[in-house]
């Protein structure tokens, strides 16, 4: 691990938040706190006051020339050339085997300029395939900026005292603003299930505004591992675990992803990549499906379990993508892909950890209850 640190890449606050006692780790290449106070008390901190997060690693990608909506459908599955300025929506990218290479969010600053937001694994991958399938267009990869996520309850009072207009924004909006100064895009968005914003702000500047944002009251540094167990209570599936090049958006539980202008029968159906094989199993039902889980007990189960659906015996019916602790929710939970017949809430499945089968319970999605704005 450390010599994984000394690789990675600084982001534009990484040398702070060093200094506020965050212990450091390579993620997606950069270095990034996991936790300051510890995983629990930050999650905590979030769900009942506001937490600031660093997601600099994820990719802003700049497209910008006439008929922007239109090309990146031709790679998105959304509903992108119907975006109103100012808004951002949830989207994926496919491959021509109907599995997702990315998820991102796509916001529309004017007619034909548009920011997308890729996870910081991908970011590299998603350029080059943004770059081939959008000939004719302006593709850029912000190099100069910082991602800054404030999430929580208070953090519509926490942005307000420095932009009264922040409490003016709903769940999706997207605004340019001036925050003390400081030129800003903000997103009223986030991955953690609470309220909050994604800020994307300059790296000469980033370090100003995230004390501005510390300095205001109930406001905390958190890190990765809270961020993590905040996403799994909200029933968020996160890249590389959740889903892949290999795994559909129907066996994501994505569907709500893909909307009916783009189905079958969709006045813009199809046309996106892997098109026949996704709509497909939306017609025809996935074999597996992503769900809920709750293991008896409290021992957490985590990524790579293997389900059955008996004690003894049998063939596997499915495994985990996620799991850890729900600091909310008081026990372990977790998510994975199960067979079709085994989906139903109620269902009771046994996972297999160190040559024992512990039962665990299928549940609905989320654990934890969304609070957006809307």
């Amino acid at each position: 691990m450390a010599a994984d640190l000394d690789a990675a890449r600084a982001t534009p606050l990484t040398g702070m938040l060093a200094e506020l006692g965050g212990k450091m780790v390579s993620y997606a290449d950069h270095a990034l706190p996991v936790q300051f106070a510890g995983v629990m008390a930050e999650h905590t901190h979030t769900r009942t006051a506001a937490s600031l997060f660093d997601v600099s690693h994820m990719g802003q990608v700049t497209v910008r020339g006439p008929g922007a909506a239109e090309a990146l459908e031709a790679l998105i599955p959304a509903n992108l050339i119907g975006l109103a300025e100012g808004r951002q929506r949830y989207g994926l990218l496919t491959n021509s085997a109907g599995g997702i290479e990315d998820d991102l969010m796509a916001a529309r600053l004017g007619p034909d300029h548009f920011v997308l937001v890729v996870n910081g694994a991908c970011r590299d991958a998603d350029f080059a395939l943004l770059k081939a399938g959008l000939p004719g267009l302006e593709v850029s990869m912000a190099e100069d900026r910082a991602l800054i996520a404030l999430q929580g309850p208070k953090a519509e009072a926490a942005l307000s005292a420095l932009w009264p207009e922040a409490a003016e924004m709903r769940f999706m909006d997207v605004r340019e603003a001036v925050v003390d100064g400081i030129s800003v895009l903000v997103a009223r968005a986030g991955y953690t299930g609470e309220d909050g914003y994604e800020i994307s702000v300059s790296a000469q500047d980033a370090t100003r505004l995230a004390k501005l944002l510390l300095a205001q009251q109930d406001v905390l540094p958190a890190g990765l591992g809270a961020r993590d167990s905040l996403r799994l209570e909200a029933g968020l599936p996160l890249m590389g675990n959740d889903m892949g090049p290999d795994v559909s958006p129907a066996q994501a539980g994505l569907g709500w992803g893909i909307p009916k202008i783009r189905r079958t029968g969709g006045a813009r159906a199809g046309g996106f990549p892997g098109a026949d094989a996704i709509l497909a199993e939306f017609e025809n039902g996935a074999a597996r499906s992503r769900v809920g889980l709750r293991p008896v007990g409290r021992a957490p189960m985590r990524a790579g379990i293997v389900l059955f659906a008996d004690q003894e015996g049998g063939t596997p019916v499915g495994e985990i993508q996620s799991g850890g602790f729900g600091p909310t929710v008081g026990g372990p939970i977790a998510m994975g892909r199960v067979d079709a017949a085994r989906a139903q809430p109620g269902t009771t499945l046994y996972g297999e950890m160190r040559g024992k089968r512990l039962p665990v319970e299928v549940v609905p999605l989320p654990f934890t209850p969304a609070q957006y704005k809307r």
